[in-house]
């Protein structure tokens, strides 16, 4: 079966279309340094934006009028000093631009609408066994349009859609106990050709794990990490990698796909288990499916609870062993500052898991290496849909074209 034709990207709102022809691509990034700047820096008055970004204070001026007559920016209340007139602060209005990131997993869906300051204004999910296309799509459409609605005057301020999941959905489907049907049902589908038909504002897509790398990279330890390897632990393992503050991609876009890691040497014909196999929380359901405790604890505070803890525990020595051997593998050929575990379970369960991670990082030989820093991230089980909002609040907005610059205006 052919995949189908994707849709073209629909075109940008016209809030962000350049404004004339001559000096259209510096007037126009020279605007998203000023944004960026107090993105990363919080309210800032005209003078501290000169100084930061290497403008002139007339520029800064005329940048900031423009600015402030898009909406995308507030003056905050005058501030007092001892010397001079008194500054105003100028920070992002929130209501200045507006992204939607869906999350579309193995066992549920996301719908986050978040604003131009990165906050989180409308949150939706759908839980299910699997997901099934002919009712799933439908579904998402739906959502959609409920989000944007609910907008109300602001609904042309929605800028773009990001849609956050697997490349194969359908992938590892013995594993799940899918037919061979239900998992090519999804591998011919062109998700974001889908979305895209249900609405007039741009799509993009990522992997699941990439876009969680994203925002941790712009919204959590990427504000002070450079290079890290990413690791979440959801139904699936997955990861993304960041190299000097851009996510990397690979040839692929598959760069950070940790679950396809080799556990052990081959031995003859025999392929070794994957990462998967030992560090998902598709296996934590199972022990607790074997004992006749409900799964779903898995990714809440239950995991903890008396009931469900000996479980638990057993596939965090687990789990833990087997992402002490993917830090060390990715050491070794990165050379990076730190690896970051997240993951869609509650905060608790993740600082065992680094614990008993840290713990089992000992028993490796480290000589020719330096011993990377095992960390937790600080976005938790929103990361995916997070990432997908701040793809397009990314492409309309901030300087660099490359994904996410970090490293300072």
């Amino acid at each position: 079966m052919t995949p189908p034709r994707p849709a073209p990207p629909a075109a940008s709102p016209t809030l962000l279309r350049p404004r004339g022809s001559n000096h259209v691509g510096m007037r126009q990034f020279n605007e998203r340094v000023v944004l960026q700047a107090i993105r990363l820096n919080g309210s800032l008055p005209k003078a501290e934006l000169a100084r930061l970004t290497g403008l002139t204070a007339q520029t800064i001026g005329l940048i900031t009028a423009r600015l402030d007559e898009d909406g995308l920016i507030l003056k905050q209340d005058r501030v007092r000093g001892r010397i001079g007139q008194p500054s105003v602060p100028l920070s992002l209005n929130p209501d200045g631009a507006f992204a939607i990131g869906i999350k579309i997993g193995r066992r549920s869906a996301d719908w986050l609408l978040v604003d131009f300051s990165g906050q989180v204004r409308q949150r939706q999910s759908l839980d299910y066994v699997f997901p099934d296309a002919s009712t799933l799509l439908p579904e998402i459409n739906h959502r959609l349009n409920a989000m944007r609605d609910q907008l109300g005057d602001l609904k042309d301020r929605l800028v773009g859609i990001g849609v956050a999941a697997p490349f194969q959905l359908g992938g590892w489907h013995k594993m799940l106990g899918l037919s061979e049907t239900q998992s090519e049902s999804w591998n011919q589908i062109d998700l974001r050709a889908q979305v895209q038909a249900m609405t007039d504002v741009p799509v993009s897509f990522a992997k699941d794990t990439s876009a969680a790398c994203v925002a941790e990279l712009v919204a959590g330890r990427g504000r002070d990490l450079k290079n890290f390897l990413y690791l979440f632990v959801d139904t699936f393992v997955g990861g993304g990698l960041v190299i000097n503050s851009h996510l990397h991609h690979g040839v692929h876009g598959n760069a950070g796909a940790v679950a396809s890691l080799p556990s052990s040497i081959a031995q003859g014909n025999t392929a070794p288990p994957q990462l998967i196999h030992h560090a998902s929380l598709w296996e934590l359901e199972q022990r607790l499916a074997a004992k006749g405790i409900d799964p779903h604890g898995a990714y809440d505070e239950r995991a903890l609870s008396a009931v469900f803890e000996p479980e638990t525990r057993a596939w965090v020595k687990q789990a833990a062993n087997a992402l002490a051997h993917a830090v060390v593998s990715g050491t070794a050929f990165l050379d990076i500052d730190a690896v970051v575990i997240d993951g869609s379970f509650c905060r608790p369960l993740l600082t065992l898991l680094i614990e008993e991670t840290r713990q089992a990082l000992q028993g490796y030989n480290w000589e020719g290496l330096w011993q990377a820093n095992v960390i937790a991230g600080e976005v938790g089980p929103d990361a995916r849909a997070l990432g997908g909002a701040l793809m397009p609040l990314h492409a309309n907005f901030a300087p660099d074209q490359d994904l996410f610059l970090k490293t300072g205006v």
